[in-house]
């Protein structure tokens, strides 16, 4: 229902403005004459309040039937079990408050239900078969929020599963945090590289005139510890993304924005382009209204 789409209704329907199923396979179809690899974004740490599964759940709990199937379907606690640091909201009269980080209407699933796992990896699949390559999976740190070995732990679970259903499936996680929370995922999956990213980062700093060794001995130093986590794990770098401005807007001058291309589109790891970037475009590329 939102203009971001990161609160999924249904998982197996194409949103209307976007087109239709028919039109994603002929897209898929599409890149594959033209050895173009398709990877979409994915959203499983919540739903929308308006999914199916949330509307019974409520149900559920509110009728305090704990023999429905959808009773432990979302992260769902009472006053004095709140953790600090996750955001609740009160889920009507029931005396119960479900886990909402990132709005009430988007609330968390609960990953210790293990009929949300198999779920979610059947969504999963269910876009492999289309012919997608992999996916983007968003906010993987809110699986076990505030938890970082539980996340970690599923992701590892879920990674394990899609490449045994795909052996050459690629993903890519969002992480936004320190480094040291980010590397802990590389077990898993490649994680975008936010130190790098925005007008304070490794590659803006350098792009501007300061220092080149900064960015150097970053390079050489995040490689070196993705290794050790991860044999096959490589840099993910980038500039900005659809949560950020524009980098384009923080530079003056032309070149300075052209330096900042070549440092991480020549060096090491899988470059990420936010659209847009390889015209100068600036703004945040968010809804403000």
């Amino acid at each position: 229902p939102s203009y971001h789409k990161y609160d999924a209704r249904d998982y197996y329907k194409v949103a209307f403005q976007f087109g239709t199923e028919e039109d994603l396979k002929e897209l898929i179809a599409l890149c594959k004459s033209r050895n173009v690899q398709l990877i979409l974004d994915l959203a499983i740490n919540h739903t929308s309040d308006q999914h199916p599964w949330f509307t019974q759940f409520k149900e559920a709990r509110l009728n305090g039937n704990p023999n429905s199937p959808y009773f432990d379907y979302y992260t769902c606690v009472t006053a004095d079990e709140k953790v600090g640091g996750v955001t609740y909201q009160p889920l009507g009269n029931s005396g119960y408050w479900y886990e909402c980080n990132f709005s009430g209407d988007m609330p968390e699933l609960n990953y210790d239900n293990e009929q949300v796992r198999q779920e979610m990896l059947n969504v999963a699949k269910y876009y492999l078969d289309l012919g997608v390559s992999g996916f983007r999976f968003d906010a993987i740190k809110y699986i076990y929020y505030g938890d970082t070995a539980r996340s970690v732990d599923f992701w590892e679970w879920y990674m394990q599963e899609l490449r045994a259903y795909k052996p050459d499936i690629y993903c890519v996680g969002e992480c936004w945090s320190g480094e040291t929370e980010i590397l802990e995922y590389y077990s898993a999956m490649n994680c975008f590289d936010f130190a790098m990213s925005q007008a304070e980062g490794v590659i803006a700093s350098a792009a501007k005139g300061f220092s080149i060794n900064r960015y150097t001995s970053y390079i050489n130093s995040i490689q070196s510890k993705i290794l050790a986590k991860n044999p096959n794990g490589m840099v993910m770098g980038f500039l900005s993304n659809h949560d950020m401005d524009r980098i384009a807007g923080s530079f003056i001058m032309e070149n300075n924005l052209r330096m900042a291309a070549n440092l991480y589109l020549l060096s090491t790891g899988s470059p990420v382009i936010y659209y847009g970037e390889e015209i100068g475009m600036t703004g945040s590329g968010r809804d403000e209204n």
